[in-house]
């Protein structure tokens, strides 16, 4: 008997067994293709939303307090009210006698209207910047502190807080609410009264001029004038510890009344 009919049937029984290998391998890559793809939707899922948080944060929305970012009304002054004991006049006296007194609590609102508060010992450390629309330093100041926030996101362990003071509508750059949209400035900003009742409580002389407290709500340090990278980072670690820094006028800074 002749073995050929043998010999074809076990080629087309090899040609099956091969096409079913090569299928069970499509298959099998398909498998492992879509677990690949399904793994990497859910990490770009999670990464946008870890991102949205994070700008949610950074860009603002809702502060702690309550304020908004990137300003969009057009009020200039609000109500302020003050709770507390002023502090002292900033000035080159060191030891700064402000240190270690309580900070007075501020109520007010925002360009837009919205409830800004500003409650020292609460437990949440803080910084409080006082900037004015006329002021070149504080110009200057302004995109170098958005862009530091932008870069660095905005601290998750320290509150900032902007007051738009000393609002004149006869000087340049005017209205603040404009020019720190113009820089989607993202600190909650409270607008200080006609009286400048804020920038009082707080003892301000200069421009820009920045209040450290601690989270026990006294104040560790002030410092006036354009910050260096270096001098920001360091009034926000001390506002995390609590413990006092050396400040002063820092950089260039604009007078009251300058």
């Amino acid at each position: 008997m002749s073995n050929r009919p043998t010999t074809s049937s076990s080629r087309s029984e090899r040609a099956r067994q091969a096409r079913a290998a090569s299928e069970a391998r499509t298959r099998t890559g398909w498998i492992i293709g879509g677990a690949v793809l399904v793994v990497l939707l859910a990490a770009g899922i999670a990464l946008l939303a870890t991102r949205s948080s994070g700008d949610d944060v950074a860009g603002g929305g809702a502060s702690p307090s309550g304020g908004t970012v990137v300003p969009s009304g057009d009020r200039s002054t609000g109500p302020v009210q003050v709770t507390g004991s002023a502090l002292p006049a900033f000035s080159q006296a060191t030891p700064d006698t402000a240190v270690g007194q309580p900070a007075p609590g501020l109520v007010g609102e925002s360009f837009d209207g919205e409830a800004v508060r500003i409650d020292p010992g609460d437990g949440r450390p803080k910084i409080v910047a006082f900037l004015a629309h006329w002021c070149p330093h504080c110009q200057k100041e302004v995109p170098r502190l958005t862009d530091w926030l932008e870069a660095n996101g905005m601290p998750t362990d320290v509150d900032l807080f902007a007051v738009s003071t000393a609002v004149a509508p006869d000087r340049g750059n005017y209205p603040p609410g404009a020019w720190l949209r113009r820089e989607a400035w993202p600190v909650p900003t409270m607008l200080d009264d006609q009286d400048q009742a804020a920038a009082s409580a707080y003892g301000l002389s200069s421009f820009p001029y920045f209040v450290v407290i601690g989270p026990d709500g006294r104040v560790v340090g002030r410092a006036s004038g354009e910050l260096s990278t270096s001098q920001w980072e360091a009034l926000l670690e001390a506002a995390r510890t609590g413990s006092s820094t050396s400040t002063g006028e820092v950089g260039p800074a604009s007078r009251v009344g300058g």
